[in-house]
């Protein structure tokens, strides 16, 4: 069992009876939607589940979990998801793949929000190994753009993964990449970028994980 199945499996212990689990996106996140689906055929798990994505969805159901939409709910219990950085005092970067807005309702919504991963996501501050993604309306991206580099930043909209067009999320809007400067933390980021008109959503997830589980060589450590 590697680190990430690891981690997955201690998440999936968290769930109990009745529960409404969010359900995240990324490799960590498909063994937790796999652990659940085994204590839901092995204890009888009485769990109903909402996805961050479509491909989270699809797989929750190929499993024999029961997906609802967001639109149906207006808290639920437990959201597990993993991180692409984790800083000292909790702040997340997310959102490298394309469901920014989804993940952030789920977070949100969620009495507890438990973060799934491995000790390679630790930094020392947010935006360290990765551009910070913003997510953009797409009438309004020049002018979101040149309000994110009045504050130092720089960086461009994200390509498709053919790289023959654009990044478009699953709401439609465009995404940029962007750097800033390191004196900056995620908290001052955070509030920054949730004042700048265009700006749908963006990767920095401060004050939001409950609980955080990091595995290494098979070892769980827990923040909390």
């Amino acid at each position: 069992m590697n680190d990430k199945q690891a981690v997955a499996l201690e998440a999936a212990s968290y769930v109990k009876n009745d529960m409404i689990v969010g359900l995240g996106t990324g490799s960590t996140a498909n063994y937790f939607i796999e652990a659940l689906a085994t204590r839901q055929q092995q204890e009888n798990l009485r769990i109903t589940t909402v996805a961050s994505s479509n491909i989270s969805m699809i797989k929750a159901q190929s499993a024999g979990l029961t997906v609802l939409s967001l639109a149906q709910l207006s808290q639920i219990d437990l959201y597990v998801d993993g991180a692409d950085e984790i800083t000292a005092d909790n702040s997340l970067l997310k959102g490298r793949g394309y469901d920014l807005v989804m993940e952030k309702l789920l977070a949100k919504a969620a009495k507890e929000f438990i973060v799934v991963a491995d000790k390679s996501k630790l930094v020392s501050r947010i935006g360290e190994n990765y551009p910070i993604p913003v997510e953009v309306m797409p009438f309004a991206w020049q002018a979101a753009k040149r309000s994110i580099e009045a504050l130092g930043a720089s960086g461009d909209l994200r390509p498709n993964a053919a790289k023959d067009g654009l990044c478009i999320t699953s709401h439609g809007s465009l995404v940029l990449d962007m750097r800033f400067d390191a004196s900056i933390d995620s908290h001052q980021l955070n509030t920054l970028l949730n004042n700048i008109p265009g700006v749908v959503e963006h990767g920095v997830f401060a004050k939001l994980a409950s609980r955080i589980l990091i595995a290494d060589q098979g070892k769980i450590e827990t923040r909390a």
